[in-house]
């Protein structure tokens, strides 16, 4: 930070030494006196602005001063004091037999010059003005005159970053949410002008909740991308957010973050992992638990302290019902995001009573709420079909948490007619089908019935959760294999097969079927359905494009 400081202290000095040389040089040009005394008194005013600027940067209060807009103007101020340097020696050294023949040209060049420091003074009054302290300055510099937008972001930031008045700093921070809402340049331009620090650090004060959801919503919206949300990391993003959330206390601030680090972890892979290495899922658990506790029955009771070993601070607004549902609501989809295809993440929920959590509020809420739990234990399910560990951990059939998933979504199977709950249940179901003894069929026969389901999706995926049983990967494959049978699944895939043109969906029906004649070939369904002739009509179209079908249809042959 000392460095960053010095820096802008020797910029400022620079322009001042030029500034200061202009005017000794126009003071002494013998020729054009007139337009050169104008250059002296122009030169004169940047002066007194420079050291007005010095000092202001001086005694700023904050440890970082916002310069962005600084280095902007001096860029632009060095360059029109060199030019005028520049001409004020040409005037100085002009011999008097040449200055009849140059004088109209010097002329010009010096109005032209004059204007640019003009131009420049503009710039630096409106520099001092933003840093006043009086809230944001919607004039215009010449230096953004064909970019308003900018000058609206220098101002806003510089008012986050440096307003002795908190109202002016949530004001400001608001005004970036709108201006980074309108458009995707506007968030690349905030994020490049040094908008995210003063951010995270109206969020890490924590001032009031006010100030906590400005800042949060205005960093909600610039992280519209991967490459907007790789803008926050070198500024210490996630432990900044998680810490927030940490020592939050009031619902609506935690609702805000939580939804932040939804996003952020949704656009960045790398994110998502680091907001799990930040232990951001225990307070995320907690407060889906919505300050219940959750007993050795699985069931809910009320209770002043956490059960998920983690606490956090006392809430010291009085919320209401429909704040704390979308609070939970929040919790939900970021458990579901932060669970999307992270071993780690999958690990720390689990590790958590969240498997308890989320199937009781499967079992007793409705809509977004109890779609974003689907999702999450859909989410876990999936990372969990890949990694054995995982799966023993979290899934074994004998623990009260996996009986409990498993008994709402096979409710949910049963008994919900919304393809966007029942899709992800038999999903879950299909990716956990290693986990399932033989005996355990009561899954078997809910899959079989959706396959005649009239909404495509549902069959879709029953097919495929159904291939996963008898996939030979399955140690139980056959036993499965037979359940289909005993549930009708042979007439039901038929129907399926014969009612569905997506190609690509056929297969997995194609592949199911023939697993099925190589584990229970010499069923009389199979028979009856005529299935190995099915089987003989679809290789002839798909085995070019899908060569294990060839390989099944002879190893059934064999």
């Amino acid at each position: 930070m000392a460095q960053h400081q010095k820096t802008i202290q020797e910029h400022l000095a620079l322009q001042i030494l030029l500034a200061d040389r202009l005017v000794k040089s126009a003071k002494e040009v013998e020729s054009s006196k007139f337009d050169c005394s104008d250059l002296a008194k122009l030169a004169v005013q940047l002066t007194h602005l420079l050291r007005s600027t010095a000092r202001l940067v001086a005694g700023s209060a904050t440890p970082t001063f916002y310069d962005r807009p600084l280095r902007s103007i001096f860029s632009h101020l060095s360059s029109n004091l060199h030019r005028a340097q520049t001409l004020v020696r040409k005037c100085k050294h002009r011999n008097s037999i040449l200055r009849q023949v140059f004088a109209i040209t010097t002329a010009a060049d010096v109005r032209k010059v004059s204007n640019l420091l003009e131009s420049s003074i503009a710039d630096l009054k409106w520099l001092l003005s933003v840093f006043d302290n009086n809230g944001v300055n919607l004039s215009l510099p010449p230096i953004a005159s064909n970019d308003p937008v900018l000058a609206w972001v220098w101002s806003n930031i510089a008012a986050v970053q440096h307003s002795d008045q908190l109202k002016d700093r949530v004001d400001a921070a608001n005004s970036l949410a709108s201006l980074a809402g309108d458009s995707d340049r506007n968030k690349k331009m905030i994020i490049e002008e040094d908008g995210v620090p003063p951010l995270l650090k109206l969020l890490k004060e924590g001032a009031s909740p006010e100030s906590q959801i400005a800042a949060a919503n205005t960093l909600f919206n610039l992280a519209a991308d991967q490459e907007k949300v790789a803008g926050f990391l070198p500024f210490l993003a996630v432990p900044t957010i998680v810490k927030a959330l940490n020592d939050s206390t009031t619902v609506i601030v935690r609702t805000n973050l939580i939804n932040l680090v939804s996003r952020m972890a949704e656009m960045d892979s790398w994110v998502q992992e680091e907001f799990g290495k930040e232990n951001v899922i225990r307070p995320i658990v907690t407060f889906l638990a919505n300050d219940n506790e959750i007993g050795n029955n699985g069931g809910f009771r009320s209770s002043s302290s956490s059960s998920l070993s983690f606490r956090v601070n006392k809430e010291t607004d009085i919320s209401s019902p429909e704040e704390k549902r979308k609070l939970q609501m929040s919790c939900g989809r970021a458990l579901w995001i932060l669970a999307k295809g992270s071993l780690l993440n999958s690990r720390k929920i689990t590790e958590t009573k969240a498997l308890i959590c989320l199937s009781k509020l499967i079992e007793h809420e409705t809509g977004e709420l109890q779609a974003n739990c689907l999702m999450t234990v859909m989410e876990l399910a999936t990372v969990a079909e890949l990694n054995a560990d995982l799966r023993r951990q979290a899934f074994k059939p004998n623990s009260p948490a996996a009986r409990t998933v498993l008994d709402q979504l096979l409710r949910v199977v049963n008994q919900e007619h919304n393809p966007k709950l029942v899709v992800p249940a038999i999903t879950a179901i299909g990716s956990l089908a290693r986990t399932f003894p033989a005996k355990e069929t009561r899954v078997i026969g809910p899959l079989v019935s959706k396959l005649d389901h009239n909404v495509s999706d549902v069959p879709n995926e029953a097919v495929m959760a159904l291939t996963k049983f008898v996939s030979p990967d399955n140690f139980n494959c056959v036993e499965h294999s037979k359940a289909i049978i005993d549930f009708d699944g042979v007439p039901h895939l038929m129907s399926f097969l014969k009612n569905n043109d997506n190609f690509k969906i056929r297969v997995h029906g194609l592949k199911l079927l023939c697993y099925l004649a190589l584990h229970v070939g010499n069923s009389n369904a199979l028979e009856q359905a005529r299935a190995l002739s099915v089987m003989e009509a679809a290789a002839r179209s798909v085995v070019t494009q899908y060569p294990e079908l060839k390989e099944l249809k002879c190893k059934k042959e064999m």
